[in-house]
């Protein structure tokens, strides 16, 4: 199920024996467009520090009941490696707050998450991976942070990111939400990230690789409606893009 980001802020996060607190942002890497960890503001639980938690202890989202339960308790949180607030997460904290949850580490592998393409939380599923591959360097980011970059077409500006849509089974951001209210008033369309050319983080950019006309003609997206899966072959068909679900494993081919 896809799932707006800017949606989830405030949910309430629920250990296996009581509450964390709410959804306050994401950290994605810049090379898959996934999430990695959902950052957790704790009120005056654990206030001195930031929360973070991997999909990997993620449940499902219950949009009624607007909560995000987990399978770890408070000890294991309160417990958990910290990391400081005013700083970058590291790979030296990464690899320890992988270590103590004893969960893969998802920059060993090529793909999504490692060795799989997709979230698999059942260990007995787990593989090693491969001794050819060289572990990569992510490079985190803030959704809150990027939500507001700038969106520049192959001949000119286009409009900024107003928010992403995310997919709750493999928590991998599917598309950004391109706002172009500064050049077609109210005018919303959705874009892969894969679409883009590069980010340039110092300058707030995000370069796609698709024309103005193009995403000018984009069918429009409409808020509080999730695309189903004719909508989003529409829209691939329409940037003349392969699906992502195209090679896909079973558990995400399904249609919506």
């Amino acid at each position: 199920m896809l799932v707006s980001a800017t949606s989830l802020h405030g949910f309430h996060l629920k250990a296996s024996d009581g509450a964390i607190g709410t959804v306050q942002e994401f950290y994605f890497d810049d090379q898959f467009w996934t999430i990695r960890y959902l950052v957790a503001a704790t009120g005056g639980w654990l206030s001195q520090r930031k929360v973070l938690i991997s999909p990997y202890a993620l449940e499902g989202v219950n949009a009624d009941r607007q909560e995000i339960a987990t399978t770890l308790s408070r000890a294991q949180i309160e417990e958990s490696p910290p990391l400081d607030s005013d700083k970058p997460v590291s790979r030296q904290f990464e690899e320890s707050f992988y270590g103590y949850y004893d969960w893969p580490a998802y920059w060993n592998g090529p793909h999504m998450w490692g060795t799989d393409a997709s979230l698999v939380r059942d260990r007995t599923q787990w593989h090693m991976p491969p001794a050819e591959h060289a572990p990569w360097d992510p490079h985190l980011r803030s959704s809150d942070e990027v939500r507001g970059y700038y969106l520049e077409a192959s001949d000119g500006e286009i409009g900024h990111v107003d928010d992403f849509l995310i997919d709750d089974e493999t928590w991998a951001i599917r598309y950004l939400v391109a706002s172009t209210h500064n050049w077609w008033p109210g005018k919303r369309v959705l874009l892969a990230p894969q679409w883009s050319e590069r980010v340039s983080w110092e300058e707030g950019k995000v370069h796609i690789t698709a024309t103005r006309a193009q995403v000018k003609a984009a069918p429009q997206f409409h808020e509080g409606t999730m695309p189903s899966r004719d909508d989003e072959r529409a829209l691939h068909a329409h940037f003349a893009r392969p699906a992502y679900w195209a090679h896909a494993p079973a558990s995400d081919s399904r249609g919506r």
